[in-house]
């Protein structure tokens, strides 16, 4: 298997984004996208799934926090897409279970090639830290929806929005680690020979 990294710019009116992942790191981020509640997001992501992510934003934070949050993980999801190539040897399912304290998280994803997210996670404050909750499950929807991926990701339980929120970061982030392990052979994880 290849070296599986992949870098993305992405260069808007809104946002000037970097993002650099690779797949078979050792959990090392570089992450300033900022809002200091989302680069803590992905640095749980990054360092639980194993990944190294660096990722930069400057966006127009004036305005407000839509077009960073999104377009990170549009460029985050991107590269990830791109760093897994035709997805040869690998597992293609992941599924992970995150505690943190009183909250528990489930994701569940599958590298098909075909764009799909569910995403419940049931946040009740109009914000944590510096980000909007209804911006966090938007962060998931937009990374998912870049890579390709199918993702369901749901809070089982919790009380506190930010161990709820950093909870299912975690368990995408185990799903992920799974998911795109080498599985020692060198076929496509695929009835259709195709992902």
């Amino acid at each position: 298997m290849s070296t599986r990294t992949a870098t993305v710019t992405r260069k808007t009116r809104e946002t000037d984004i970097s993002a650099t992942v690779t797949l078979d790191g050792t959990g090392q981020a570089e992450i300033a996208t900022g809002l200091r509640f989302l680069d803590h997001l992905l640095d749980a992501l990054t360092r639980h799934s194993r990944m190294d992510i660096m990722l930069t934003c400057t966006g127009d934070l004036d305005i407000d926090d839509h077009h960073t949050a999104e377009d990170c993980g549009l460029a985050l999801g991107e590269a990830f897409d791109q760093a897994l190539g035709d997805k040869r040897g690998i597992r293609r399912f992941g599924e992970g279970h995150a505690p943190l304290d009183e909250a528990l998280a489930r994701a569940v994803i599958d590298l098909s090639g075909r764009p799909y997210v569910y995403v419940d996670l049931g946040l009740r404050r109009e914000k944590v830290g510096d980000i909007a909750t209804e911006m966090i499950g938007h962060v998931l929807q937009s990374f998912a929806m870049a890579a390709n991926m199918t993702l369901h990701v749901e809070l089982i339980r919790g009380q506190n929005d930010h161990h709820r929120a950093e909870a299912a970061f975690k368990s995408l982030a185990l799903a992920l680690r799974q998911a795109v392990a080498p599985m020692g052979h060198d076929e496509v994880p695929s009835t259709k020979g195709v992902l």
